[in-house]
């Protein structure tokens, strides 16, 4: 009998563990569902939308990079419960579109995972919960520390910075965050 425990307690916990780690891309997953209708909403009516009753955030962009089919809703605010749900707007910074730099920050296992594929000169579309169409080209990338981005949030141009940790594959977190900037080259509407 104390054979058979060993093996079934391993058993029990690598499910437990498979199924906290399915969790979290479920709720990634079903929280982009709502807020996809939230912003859908948004653009629709003028107003900001929640995706839930409870939420403390609502959505304030999409992003895109058609060539890689890569698409997420960016919330308002970067807090650890709005990063929980999608990307965040980081607060003090510019509106896409707007002079200075915007600044989008997602976690590198959900929401933002598509940034390693992004390659230089890729399009980078951001539509604003007003309806109001961006875009963008990515021009450079950095691996910086957490504490000397190096981003400048009232640069004079028209920028965009996406950012995450870093490595892309590290199971722990760390000190690093890998840093994609594009420059605009385009609006709409």
């Amino acid at each position: 009998m104390p054979r058979l425990i060993s093996p079934l307690l391993l058993a029990l916990i690598g499910l437990i563990l498979f199924g906290d780690g399915a969790y979290i891309h479920a709720k990634a997953w079903l929280a982009q569902v709502l807020l996809e209708q939230a912003f859908d909403r948004s653009i629709a009516t003028g107003q900001a939308v929640k995706p839930w009753s409870w939420a403390d955030t609502w959505p304030v962009a999409r992003i895109e990079v058609k060539r890689i089919g890569a698409s997420a809703i960016v919330l308002e605010g970067a807090s650890g419960q709005a990063l929980a749900f999608g990307p965040g707007h980081v607060q003090h910074t510019a509106d896409a579109g707007e002079r200075g730099t915007a600044v989008y920050a997602a976690h590198r296992d959900t929401h933002f995972r598509f940034l390693r594929n992004v390659a230089m000169g890729d399009v980078i579309d951001v539509t604003r919960s007003d309806g109001r169409h961006f875009r963008y080209r990515a021009d450079s990338s950095a691996v910086v520390r957490f504490d000397a981005s190096g981003i400048d949030a009232a640069a004079q141009g028209f920028g965009l910075v996406l950012a995450t940790c870093w490595p892309f594959d590290a199971v722990t977190s760390g000190p690093e965050r890998y840093v994609l900037h594009a420059t605009l080259i385009g609006a709409d509407r």
